[in-house]
């Protein structure tokens, strides 16, 4: 019986996700939290959403304007629960990711998102220039991290995601990587094995920010990095694809910008 079943699966249409698809929301996910301003158009003030947020990635400016960092942001929901005008829900938008640490931070005026350009780095655009057609090698470092971040890159390996198949390699030496990856807030016992790592690989080279941790300290302090990371991923941990769709977008395989993104899908939810 298991023979017939293997001879089958020959035959059956691959079950790998399809990458040029993929949207960035999910239904059956947090995702970041996003005002909700249908019942009114103001926040009553409270502040309890900023008190109750564990990473202080919420600020009340004002009774029509709030902040959110979504770089501090693990999509852990407390937020939405706290706030009892519902004034703020989980969006189910799962793809925090840009090249621009700037453009994670968004401001909702009335509830809409002010307009940002993301800037894009010539490093980042040298890496594009050299990646876009054949992929690239990373190293990853665990850099104090809880190894969540890590489980989600074994999982990008695996028949789903396939991350192989964006030409998204892992290696076991920095010296034979294009990328390097780290995930944690780099405690103090990692600043100088990841600044090592990273001056052990050759130009032209990418440094990404995995995780909520990885981009802001998450509920810690962000230690010493080597450079300013070329990309930052948000989300403790982000998913496989979410990770995947950002290496594919680091290196000019994906066109994407979160801001124009997100700006997009608050527009189609206060047309519903």
């Amino acid at each position: 019986m298991k023979f017939f079943y293997e001879v089958l699966n020959i035959f059956r249409p691959a079950k790998n996700m399809d990458f040029k698809k993929v949207q960035p929301t999910n239904p059956n996910a947090r995702g970041i939290p996003v005002p909700n301003f249908k019942k009114g158009t103001s926040c009553l003030e409270c502040k309890a959403c900023e008190k109750v947020c564990p990473t202080k990635g919420i600020e009340i400016v004002s009774a029509k304007e709030i902040v959110f960092d979504y770089g501090a942001c693990l999509q852990c929901g407390l937020c939405a629960e706290a706030c009892g005008d519902d004034k703020i829900e989980n969006s189910g938008f799962i793809h925090a990711y840009s090249v621009d640490r700037k453009a994670l931070v968004v401001s909702y005026v009335d509830g809409i998102p002010t307009e940002y350009s993301e800037n894009v780095s010539e490093n980042v655009n040298a890496f594009r220039k050299i990646t876009r057609n054949t992929g690239f090698q990373y190293r990853e470092v665990a850099a104090s991290g809880n190894n969540s971040t890590e489980a989600e890159i074994n999982a990008s390996f695996n028949a789903v995601f396939d991350s192989e198949a964006s030409m998204v390699r892992v290696v076991a030496s920095p010296k034979h990587a294009d990328a390097l990856v780290y995930a944690g807030p780099v405690g103090s016992n990692m600043e100088v094995p990841l600044q090592i790592a990273w001056d052990t690989m050759p130009e032209t080279k990418a440094l990404i920010a995995c995780g909520t941790e990885a981009v802001s300290g998450g509920l810690f302090e962000l230690g010493k990095l080597p450079k300013e990371p070329d990309l930052f991923i948000g989300g403790d941990p982000p998913r496989p694809d979410v990770m995947i769709s950002a290496f594919r977008y680091l290196m000019g395989s994906r066109k994407y910008s979160f801001r124009e993104e997100l700006s997009k899908f608050v527009e189609g939810r206060k047309k519903h």
